[in-house]
């Protein structure tokens, strides 16, 4: 069965790359325009991984994080930050998130990140 992988990013062109990549690499892809859509797809079936982006409108990506990690009802989800904010890292590793990259970014060392998140030693070389 196919990793489930949430994509919570505002720009439309951003999220059709990255599920197009991951879609390409074997995954289950969801995308979100915003951390409020993005909450509605982890309720609706919660993701092995979330990639999501920083500067949104409404709730920022950290603000987001924060709330997932807050409900006591949802698992860890591992949690890639993926954003052309270059000084949210330290903000990102008080939310325990796996990755804080900078766009822009190439899909093999996303993809990377993200299979060594998901326990796939076979992808994780890159």
């Amino acid at each position: 069965m196919a990793a489930r992988i949430l994509v919570v990013d505002d720009d439309p062109n951003i999220r059709e790359l990255l599920r197009l990549h991951l879609e390409r690499a074997g995954y289950e892809v969801s995308v979100a325009e915003d951390a409020i859509a993005g909450g509605y797809e982890v309720l609706r079936a919660v993701p092995d991984l979330i990639v999501c982006d920083v500067a949104m409108p409404h709730m920022d990506g950290f603000e987001f994080v924060a709330a997932l990690r807050a409900d006591r009802a949802l698992p860890r989800i591992p949690v890639i930050f993926l954003t052309s904010v270059e000084e949210g890292e330290a903000r990102s590793k008080e939310l325990g998130a796996a990755a804080y990259l900078t766009k822009p970014v190439l899909a093999d060392r996303l993809l990377a990140f993200i299979a060594a998140q998901l326990g796939d030693p076979a992808r994780s070389r890159g």
